[in-house]
């Protein structure tokens, strides 16, 4: 059993190189452009996390116009069209590869049997009349049953009706065909499952081997919580221990311990692999990015103590309501709280903030770290479907008229 122990500077870059370049955040395109890209970035990354709030562009979109050159909004709903994806719980709500459906399903059969997701003993009449109702009828969107509020009870009231709908979903008898926004359109499973995607259950083991290979294909070095995600389930996690173990003494993977004493696994050689360069492109990432949605290990591994605020009290928070951590040269080294206003085609930065670490590191220029930030801002506000851009404050406060005046030529 191989470990490696990570004691200088140098060791550190690396393995966060790795992490970045197995996220696809480091290459220009490394999943390709376009819708093609994005179905590509989908599969690679196993789950793309769904989210409602819109103070800029959704985190779905947002995760992959990170990653994929000419990348629309438009083109989620598309992949799901083209049934490349599918919509179901991951560690929340998400977009998954089609190809993964089998592994939807011990989770489903669970609910099913009992186990509470969102609501306790879900109403099984309304639920059979619903669907009853969809197999005859056809597909149902959300909006049906909003627009039958004024009827006096039964299904058509449509609080009861949307939990057995959400229920039948997250059972497994029902998928998303389609969404218009956050307007979702229901069908039955056999008739929006493709013929050729498996639909058998996968056994704990095989379950286990596809969260390990999948953690290791997109994270690039995991540690044993971080496989698990949030994932409740004690036979599972005991599973992905017994499997780590086993590939451990085979050789197959070793093990990384950096100065904190924190323990990851990789591919054995995996630090040896050429990697990509780092380059002065900024990225401006989603709160809910695959890269940064694990804050323990966002911590650890970049020392970034990152937390969205937006369920925060107004009082009580520190950088803002919705801030984007900023990535720069293989470091978090900010964040930015910023907010499309979509009718005027402005997006306003609400405050900027610098991390101390970075204005000390060998990365900071000040000169090439604006002209890199203009650039982000200039492609970012063109995704929010926005035409100007302005700053109200910087920290370091030095940098607040620079950057003001610099971002004035976007336009």
């Amino acid at each position: 059993m191989t470990m490696i122990e990570i004691k200088h500077p140098q060791d550190l870059t690396r393995l966060r190189r790795l992490a970045l370049s197995s996220q696809g955040l480091l290459q220009a395109q490394s999943f390709g452009r376009g819708l093609a890209g994005a179905r590509e970035a989908v599969s690679h990354l196993g789950y793309v996390q769904l989210d409602t709030i819109s103070v800029v562009e959704r985190a779905h979109h947002h995760v992959l116009y990170s990653r994929v050159p000419e990348f629309t909004p438009a083109m989620t709903n598309q992949l799901l069209l083209d049934k490349d994806v599918f919509e179901y719980w991951s560690h929340a709500a998400a977009l998954l590869p089609i190809a993964d459906f089998r592994f939807s399903l011990p989770y489903k059969y669970s609910i099913k049997n009992g186990q509470t997701h969102w609501y306790k003993n879900p109403d099984q009449k309304l639920m059979s009349e619903l669907l009853a109702r969809i197999a005859s009828d056809g597909p149902l969107r959300s909006r049906d049953l909003e627009t039958n509020t004024t009827k006096p009870a039964g299904w058509w009231d449509w609080k009861p009706a949307k939990k057995a709908l959400e229920q039948l979903y997250m059972q497994g008898d029902l998928m998303v065909s389609n969404r218009e926004g956050f307007q979702k359109t229901y069908d039955l499973t056999e008739r929006v499952l493709p013929s050729h995607i498996s639909s058998n259950m996968p056994s704990i083991e095989e379950f286990a081997a596809h969260l390990l290979d999948q953690q290791l294909r997109c994270h690039g070095l995991v540690s044993l919580k971080g496989l698990t995600y949030l994932r409740r389930n004690a036979e599972l996690r005991k599973a992905v221990k017994a499997l780590v173990n086993e590939r451990l003494a085979q050789g197959t993977l070793e093990q990384v311990q950096i100065s904190s004493g924190e323990l990851f696994i990789m591919e054995t050689g995996a630090l040896e692999r050429p990697l990509p360069r780092l380059s002065n492109r900024l990225l401006i990432v989603s709160p809910f990015d695959n890269s940064v949605i694990q804050r323990d290990r966002l911590k650890t591994l970049f020392q970034y103590n990152y937390q969205i605020e937006c369920y925060v009290p107004a009082a009580k928070r520190q950088y803002g309501y919705f801030c984007l951590p900023l990535l720069y040269r293989g470091e978090f080294m900010g964040r930015m709280d910023c907010k499309a206003h979509r009718k005027t085609r402005h997006l306003e930065i609400k405050s900027l903030f610098l991390e101390s670490l970075f204005l000390e590191s060998l990365n900071f220029d000040e000169d090439s770290v604006i002209a890199s930030f203009v650039d982000a801002m200039t492609e970012f506000s063109h995704f929010q479907q926005c035409d100007s851009v302005s700053l109200i404050q910087a920290h370091p406060q030095h940098l607040t008229q620079r950057l003001h005046s610099a971002l004035k030529s976007i336009g």
